[in-house]
């Protein structure tokens, strides 16, 4: 029988050569130094333990509640239960074994579950691999963006990060570093509170806990007044009321009805090399909404985009006198951020779900 929660558990499984495997036992009590220990087979009538083992796969499916799991050590580990009840000790990708591959993570962000926001994958690495493979793992993975960090020596930062759509490295990404940030700070380091990015084109972005979610400090964008442009207009298949240039374009519509309304012709907006298309309005419940489309990207439309709101953030914060905003991003998945203007900078908030953890092999 497992003790109650003021222990904690350590599973590692061990190959047996004679006719099956073994699970080591060893409970952590809370007061260091304190360790007691056994052995149990792996066999079908132990409480709360099921294995599967053949000389090629090793697998475990921990069943027990969650009271009694609270780490596991590195392997092919399955946990039934939701990840959001896990905690961060149970979610960390242990040091790299041989064979065990690259620690990947996928994160919903800005959004408080999965299936919603806008998923990134996570990869923490040693150090740099070139750029090839890395525009290739993101290719592989075929999400809006996969986020590369590693150790950063320097003073101002933690972790240099770089972003990959499956076609092309990004200057900027919003949901991706709050995907990072998520892993940082409640699983690969929960002890923090705040950590900091260098980035290439974006200089150092410090993202912090915010409540239940993450704050993070991010350059404001201006929206400079553009000429009508028709063919904008055609590709979307509604003519907007105004346009703005910057990184990206941005359309401003009247309604938020609008901007559901849209059914873009992608391949129009696919010459547009290196930007994508912003579509704004006042929202119905929220100050505004918006969605983003960048095909010539990789991203037909992308399901929630942090780096749009430090273009459109700055524009709605004059346009209705105010400096804290909230937006919602009206794509199929949708999700939410919270927007604040301070000057030069803006602030983005949102929160980020665990969806999956696993391992590449290159």
């Amino acid at each position: 029988m497992f003790r109650q929660s003021a222990y904690r558990f350590v599973l590692q499984q061990q190959r047996n050569t004679e006719e099956h495997d073994r699970l080591s036992l060893i409970d952590h009590a809370e007061q260091p130094g304190e360790r007691a220990g056994g052995t149990a087979q792996c066999c079908d009538h132990h409480i709360g333990i099921e294995c599967e083992s053949d000389h090629s796969v090793e697998r475990s499916i921990m069943l027990f509640q969650e009271k009694d799991a609270r780490r596991l050590s590195p392997g092919n580990v399955l946990i039934d239960r939701p990840a959001a009840a896990l905690v961060p000790e149970d979610l960390a990708v242990r040091e790299k074994e041989p064979g065990m591959g690259l620690p990947l993570y996928q994160v919903d962000a800005f959004t408080d579950r999965v299936f919603a926001g806008n998923p990134a994958a996570v990869c923490p690495l040693e150090g740099w691999l070139p750029d090839e493979t890395l525009l290739a793992i993101a290719a592989e993975n075929n999400l809006a963006e996969t986020a590369f960090m590693v150790p950063d020596p320097g003073p101002d930062a933690d972790f240099a990060l770089r972003w990959f759509t499956p076609t092309v490295e990004v200057e900027l990404c919003g949901h991706a570093t709050l995907a990072s940030a998520f892993i940082v700070l409640t699983v690969l380091e929960p002890e923090r509170t705040v950590v900091r990015f260098s980035t290439r084109w974006a200089g150092v972005l410090t993202v912090s806990r915010d409540g239940d979610g993450f704050a993070m400090d991010f350059p404001a964008v201006p929206a400079v007044p553009a000429a009508p442009l028709p063919w904008l207009g055609e590709a979307l298949g509604r003519t907007p009321t105004a346009v703005f240039s910057g990184p990206n374009w941005m359309a401003v519509f009247e309604s938020e009805a609008d901007i559901a309304a849209l059914s873009p012709d992608m391949r129009a907006l696919a010459g547009l090399i290196g930007h994508g298309v912003i579509v704004t309005a006042p929202g119905d419940a929220v100050d505004f909404v918006s969605r983003f489309f960048a095909p010539s990207v990789g991203i037909d439309e992308d399901p929630v985009t942090g780096s749009a709101h430090c273009m459109l953030a700055p524009y709605w914060a004059d346009r209705l006198g105010k400096t804290d905003l909230t937006a919602r991003q009206i794509s199929a998945r949708g999700g939410d951020v919270g927007c604040r203007v301070a000057g030069d900078r803006v602030v983005l908030s949102g929160s980020a779900v665990l969806y999956l953890i696993g391992a590449i092999h290159v």
